[in-house]
């Protein structure tokens, strides 16, 4: 059996308790490398082998699990936040299904979540923006066209973007052209929930010149939007003239 385990935004304490108890059962750990707090795997027990899959291909990471399988073995594929983004787990999931070897999935707290509380921001105020887009600026990895940062800038939503740190100066220029104004909040986020965490506010008009003064070449998020600015409407839910299922409206 092999359990896809998110390791969660950072602290060792924002694992979830499902996901501590398979690294304390795990015989095998593969864990993705610097993205994954090393503490975390405090879990495990004396007698489980760790492979850093920062350094091993696909292939080597299926040849360490089908050894694992033959002698009966279970293993924890430890994957950075929750694995559904930016986890290449697709790849893997079809590859142990061609070899018959059971698996399942452990959902873990997202850096775009874990960011958010560091802010103490929330990314869907009434009148603000109810949609979060999460993209990344395309690099190495390509990014579908349709997708591009331009035509999801024309949104105007609340936009987290991975893995793209290093191309603020491409990013910047492309959120402008889609039309976000240079005034528009902004905000960098060093490792977030990490204990070594930084915060750099900034504007998308200065979102560049942030990053290159502070040195940011991985590992941090950028928010986008003006969820982090002053305005926003009060929810209807908590509204004293607002009925609901639980409470009747007001007639003060």
């Amino acid at each position: 059996m092999v359990h896809f385990v998110g390791a969660g935004s950072g602290a060792v304490d924002l694992i979830t308790v499902r996901g501590a108890k398979l690294l304390e059962e795990a015989d095998v750990v593969i864990y993705a490398g610097s993205l994954v707090n090393p503490e975390l795997l405090r879990y495990c027990g004396a007698h489980c082998q760790i492979y850093n899959s920062a350094e091993m291909t696909l292939e080597q990471v299926l040849e360490v699990v089908k050894q694992a399988e033959s002698q009966g073995k279970t293993t924890v594929r430890l994957h950075t936040g929750d694995s559904s983004i930016y986890g290449a787990v697709r790849e893997q999931f079809d590859e142990l299904e061609k070899l018959g070897i059971d698996y399942d999935v452990c959902p873990g707290v997202s850096a775009f979540c874990g960011a958010a509380a560091s802010l103490r921001a929330e990314y869907t105020l009434p009148d603000v923006s109810q949609t979060v887009i999460i993209t990344r600026t395309a690099g190495k990895t390509a990014v579908p066209q349709r997708e591009s940062i331009q035509s999801l800038a024309a949104h105007q939503s609340t936009m987290v973007l991975f893995l793209s740190t290093k191309l603020t100066d491409k990013l910047q220029a492309e959120l402008l052209e889609g039309g976000y104004a240079p005034e528009t909040p902004a905000a960098v986020v060093y490792k977030a929930t990490w204990p070594e965490e930084k915060i750099f506010r900034c504007t998308v008009g200065t979102l560049h010149q942030t990053v290159q003064d502070n040195g940011l070449t991985k590992t941090s998020l950028i928010i986008v939007g003006d969820c982090m600015g002053e305005r926003y409407l009060r929810s209807r839910l908590y509204a004293p003239d607002f009925s609901t299922e639980y409470r009747e409206a007001s007639k003060a």
